[in-house]
């Protein structure tokens, strides 16, 4: 557990922050979103700024699975003799920690789901689960984009190790090709960076996750954005369809 601190010791100026957000977000209507698109979409890109602007919280499954795992929950205890079996973690148990991470006060006003569902099975089981609560998914935000730009972008991108830098041949390439600009140092192309790794990944996902996309269009909850278009534009959309 974090250790718990007390109010007397926490800057007045943290305490009307904290204050002025929740009076904020009280006034914001409850959200429950779920983002698709394939690698290199800009989904990891608009999250953050749908987080903050409509007050939800960001559920990870990959990131709620390990939390649940080193925190020992009985739901993590069972996800992690799944694990060292090499086995993969059921539909039933992820929206399991689903349900439980949605139960948090920072989940008040609803979340993003990022990387769930990815097949109509795991649709099915999550909307069975918000039933029970009485709530359904509001919108689920695709993000289209046509495979030969997502090659352009993924293949592009190269990154200096140790600071994190990150460079592309064609929309921020460094001074010199192949070359961090600060230390000269070499720069570096991510395993999962190349046209092999991004050939598989979207084949999965146009086989697995497209039919996700027809199972909630049937819902009419479905509202597409043009993922090749500059991360301004796509926030300026993502806002447009929320607000309606």
């Amino acid at each position: 557990m974090a250790s718990s601190v007390a109010l007397e010791d926490v800057q007045s100026a943290d305490i009307m922050t904290e204050l002025l957000r929740r009076m904020k977000c009280s006034s914001k209507p409850d959200k429950r979103l779920i983002l698709v698109g394939p690698p290199g979409s800009g989904k990891g890109t608009q999250s953050p700024i749908i987080k903050d602007e409509y007050c939800l919280c960001h559920l990870a499954t990959g990131d709620m699975l390990r939390a649940a795992v080193a925190a020992k929950t009985p739901l993590g205890i069972k996800a992690k003799e799944a694990m060292d079996k090499a086995k993969l973690v059921s539909d039933d148990l992820v929206v399991g920690i689903i349900d439980e991470a949605m139960k948090k006060p920072t989940c008040q006003k609803g979340f993003i789901l990022d990387g769930f569902p990815r097949t109509v099975v795991q649709a099915e089981k999550l909307d069975e689960m918000l039933q029970k609560q009485g709530t359904k998914i509001n919108k689920v935000l695709n993000f289209a984009i046509d495979d030969a730009i997502l090659e352009e972008r993924i293949t592009g991108r190269w990154i200096h190790p140790s600071s994190g830098r990150t460079y592309h041949t064609k929309f921020a390439p460094p001074k010199v090709l192949g070359v961090d600009d600060v230390t000269g140092e070499p720069l570096i192309q991510r395993k999962d960076d190349t046209a092999e790794v991004l050939k598989s990944r979207l084949e999965a996902f146009h086989r697995q996750t497209e039919p996700v996309i027809d199972y909630y269009a049937k819902k009419g909850v479905v509202a597409q954005l043009q993922a090749e278009r500059p991360p301004k534009e796509v926030t300026a959309e993502v806002q447009k369809v929320l607000s309606s």
